[in-house]
Formats: C-alpha cells, structure tokens, sequence
C-alpha cells in the first residue's frame, strides 16, 4: 500500500526516508508515524540495506512535532482508554526506531520541535545546516519526554537543562554541546548525510549491527559488565573475519 505521509528512497545501500508534510511543517500525526516506524521496520528487513537516513521535506522543518489538531480531534472523539492506547503505540514505535538493529541518521533539515526533537533525540547521528534548531518542549505543555534518550547525546547536566527550561536550541549550540555530530551549509546537507551513511552502509553490517547492540547494552554497565559484553559477543555471536578475509588488499600487495 502506498505512502501518504513519508517518502521512501534507496540510494547506494541507505535507505532515505523523508518525512513530506511540508504544509504543516511535516508535523507528525498518527498516520506518519505508523508510516515511519514501518518504514524503519522494513529498512531494517532490508539485507540491500546498511544504513537508514530520516529527514522531513522542505527547508524550514524537520518535523514541528505532534498533529495538534489530530490530537484535538482525539481528544473529542475517542475515549480515554483509545487515546492511552495510541500514546503506549507511539511511545513503543520510538522506541524501536531508537533500538533499530541499524544505525539511523537524522538529516536535520530545518526545526525540530516538541514530537520532532523526541524523534531526533531517538537516532544515532544528526547532521544540521544553519537551518536546524530543537526544542523539547514537553514541560512547557505539561507532559514528559525524552528523559530515556537526551542524556544518552548531551550528558545529565544540559539534558536536564533543555529539558527543564524547553528553550530553543540553535544550530550551532547544537554542534558545540553534541546533539549534532556535524554542522555544514544547507547547500551540503544532503551530501554530507550521505556521504556517512554512505560509508557506514559500505562495512560489515553484522559488525555495525554488533557495534550498535553492544552500545545499546552497554549503558547502564560497569568497565567490567561493559567488557563482558563484548568478549561474549566476539566469542559466541560473532567472530572477527580471519585475516584473510579482513586484510585482502593488504595481503594482494604486500602478502608473503
């Protein structure tokens, strides 16, 4: 069944997923993110796939967050135990975009605000032009979020920052406290999204997939716990390629 609210590309290995509500500044209403999360889910099904790439359509946003008006309608029209019902739905489609197998790139292309910092706060790695900014702004309408991913990008004491005072964050305090991992003109935006995802989409995807699983499992350990993790990992799960197999053009030009 054909999209409505997102389009789908696959370009060299990555799968571009672009968020297209350009007249409401691609605010994310029920049928979006349905369409997001599958698309994610079948990126990561994918084996022609490395890498997932999540941008929105336009110059001006990434996505402006919630459909507030969906919501509104909700609010008349469906019951309580309904709306908590597509609130878990939500929160758990988050979730799995966030734990997805392989690493997801956000091309911020404009604002990311409320619902659209939650999603940003979500992937792996953001890139940002001169156009991207974020706010979190549950507090400010009284409702919580982001708790379980912005510590994980900026650290306790400026997570707690943001997500206390719900201010605008502009491109370039985005770069320097590291909720963009790379700032360039809007004009390149595009291609330097690409060229990571590019790379990242080009490796040993179990490897990736391996690197991200343990990253994930890993946050909540000690050195030890973390160690354990991987030694049990390169041991049971998966092995390192021998070195015939890691090292090929090395050892066709200098092999003994």
């Amino acid at each position: 069944m054909a999209n409505e609210h997102i389009l789908v590309e696959n370009e060299e290995g990555v799968a571009v997923i672009t968020m297209s509500r350009p007249e409401v500044l691609n605010a994310m209403n029920h049928q979006l993110d349905m369409e997001l999360h599958q698309a994610v889910m079948d990126a990561n099904a994918d084996e022609n796939i490395g890498c997932i790439v999540i941008t929105g359509s336009g110059e001006k946003a990434f996505s402006a967050g919630g459909d507030i008006h969906e919501q509104r309608v909700d609010a008349r029209e469906r019951t309580e135990d309904e709306r908590d019902i597509r609130s878990a739905e939500h929160s758990l489609w988050m979730y799995e975009i966030s734990s997805s197998p392989k690493p997801v790139i956000g091309m911020m292309n404009g604002l990311a605000y409320g619902g659209g910092a939650v999603l940003a706060s979500c992937l792996d790695i953001r890139v940002g032009c001169e156009n991207t900014k974020f706010r979190f702004l549950a507090a400010a309408y009284g409702r919580i979020n982001c708790t379980w991913t912005l510590t994980n990008q900026v650290g306790w004491p400026k997570a707690k920052e943001l997500l206390f005072t719900a201010r605008v964050v502009e491109a370039e305090e985005a770069y320097r406290i590291g909720l963009l991992n790379d700032l360039v003109p809007a004009s390149e935006l595009r291609a330097k999204t690409m060229e990571m995802a590019t790379l990242i989409a080009k490796n040993h995807q179990p490897s990736v997939i391996g690197i991200k699983g343990l990253l994930l499992r890993d946050m909540t350990l000690d050195l030890k716990g973390m160690w354990e993790n991987e030694r049990d990992f390169t041991t049971n799960v998966q092995k390192g390629f021998g070195v015939e197999e890691a090292f090929p053009e090395f050892l066709s030009r200098k092999g003994r």
